[in-house]
């Protein structure tokens, strides 16, 4: 879809389609063209209302949409839902509106990502006929000043929706092969994809040995040039493209979603695709542990122990909680490529989905300010996540009479809690940051926003925001302190 924006009036504009916000200053103004039945119709309790036009202006029709504005969830919503329904025609064109509590540009940045989020269609394995994506999306009564305004919002979820198209791919398409094709084929980026056992990953060899699928380290370098050495941000995915659970076999019902369990890697190859379009000047590197977790001989077994990166030795009590063992292995890779900052990503634990739903993400860290950095970045863009506790003496959990350490506690409590603990051990002594995302990242029922039912590409806007705080932090005076930075321009952003 096309994304263009104007200064023409909503009357001057040819489309198929003009969305209008209900109860408005524009539909009081247009009004007196249609006798008053467009105050009629807005009246009405539907999120979506249909308003037939003859020869009162260049559109064919309009689309009275339901928003109040008060934030830029609800707009972004409203967006979404008009270009769903013109799904087919060539023309949306959406009139910015004076009277919602916002910033015309605010406004602006929202309508446009809703739109862009609201023109996914999942169903690209469909045979039958599908109503094509709206060609064009034009926002009208925009001011040359906030005009380039429009691009970044387009941009970043346009990416989104490529995560979101990888999450709901089957995963016969999308293994570990196929999603090493897309992150090759991502331009601006320098691209690695790693044997596990040639680069001495045995842990992620060791889950990925179940599957005929052999598992891959997908790594993405975002090098720009000029870029200082420090920070530099790895940002980590779990990308285990279908989850059977192994010997610990999951049950019929929680089966048939695993080949979201790659939601993770989507959003870190999604968000490095973005970061190098966007041409951020901080390095970035992306890895992704990419494999299936299956049942069959080579399968891992209750009660094994297996080697890790960091030379570290895991008893595997629960072979369904491979993600950390994976994930153990990328951080440690990435600390080992000289990244300053770490941030995985990882649909982990269903207690999280199970305690937050599929609204919020959990964050946990060994630095405060770091996790709430990533806890406001999120909450800033529409990614909901909230600030997790993480004490050490959860560690004592994790303690194993026969290795190093064990995957999981064994006890029926703290489960994402004793998960990120595991984790901590891997980050190398950097700042780290764990996303527990499970909730969010595949939803089972349209929630009422942007996104409906399936893949949200949770994580990308979370991602891409970060970074660009960083790179803007960097471009103040406090080159050698970027937390301070940071938490300089989130102030500037609340003010």
């Amino acid at each position: 879809m096309n994304v263009e924006v104007t200064a023409a009036g909503p009357a001057e504009i040819e489309a198929d389609t003009l969305a209008l916000v209900a109860g408005g200053l524009l539909v009081r103004k247009l009004d007196a063209l249609f006798e008053g039945r467009l105050t009629r119709s807005a009246a009405g309790a539907d999120p979506i209302t249909v308003v037939e036009v003859g020869r009162e202006l260049r559109a064919q029709r309009i689309l009275l949409v339901a928003t109040d504005g008060v934030d830029p969830e609800d707009v972004r919503t409203a967006a979404a839902r008009a270009v769903r329904a013109s799904r087919g025609t060539a023309t949306v064109a959406w009139a910015l509106d004076e009277t919602l509590p916002m910033t015309e540009e605010r406004q602006l940045q929202a309508v446009v990502e809703g739109a862009v989020l609201g023109s996914y269609d999942a169903g690209g394995w469909k045979t039958t006929a599908r109503k094509p994506a709206v060609e064009r999306f034009v926002v009208c009564d925009v001011s040359d000043e906030i005009a380039g305004s429009a691009s970044r919002p387009e941009l970043v979820a346009r990416w989104t929706n490529i995560a979101r198209e990888l999450v709901d791919a089957p995963p016969n398409v999308i293994g570990p092969a196929g999603l090493a094709e897309r992150a090759a084929a991502i331009p601006g980026l320098r691209v690695d994809i790693l044997d596990a056992t040639a680069a001495n990953l045995p842990a992620l060899a060791a889950v990925g040995r179940s599957s005929t699928a052999p598992p891959r380290l997908i790594v993405l370098r975002h090098e720009p040039e000029g870029a200082p050495a420090r920070p530099h941000i790895a940002l980590v995915g779990k990308a285990v493209t279908f989850d059977a659970g192994g010997y610990f076999l999951k049950q019929q019902s929680d089966i048939v979603r695993q080949k979201g369990d790659m939601a993770g890697g989507a959003a870190v190859l999604a968000a490095l695709g973005a970061i190098a379009e966007l041409e951020v000047p901080v390095s970035v590197t992306g890895v992704l542990a990419a494999c299936e977790n299956m049942v069959g001989p080579d399968a891992i077994r209750p009660s094994d122990v297996i080697d890790t990166a960091a030379g570290l030795t895991v008893e595997v009590t629960n072979p369904d909680a491979e993600g950390r063992l994976i994930l153990a292995d990328a951080l440690w890779y990435a600390r080992a490529q000289g990244a300053t900052q770490l941030i995985d990503l990882a649909t982990l634990t269903g207690a999280m989905r199970a305690g937050m739903g599929d609204l919020f993400a959990g964050v946990f860290g060994n630095d405060d300010e770091w996790r709430d950095a990533i806890v406001d970045a999120g909450i800033a863009v529409g990614d909901l996540a909230w600030a997790w506790p993480l004490h050490a003496r959860y560690h004592r959990l994790l303690e194993s009479r026969v290795a190093d350490l064990k995957n999981t506690s064994g006890r029926p409590y703290g489960y994402p809690i004793t998960a990120a603990a595991f984790l901590e051990r891997f980050a190398g002594g950097a700042q780290w940051a764990h996303v527990d995302m499970l909730g969010p990242a595949l939803l089972d029922d349209d929630r009422g926003d942007a996104f409906g039912a399936g893949a949200s590409g949770y994580g990308v806007r979370l991602l891409v925001e970060v970074v660009s705080r960083v790179a803007a932090a960097l471009r103040t005076r406090f080159r050698l302190d970027p937390m301070r930075a940071l938490r300089a321009r989130q102030e500037a952003d609340d003010d």
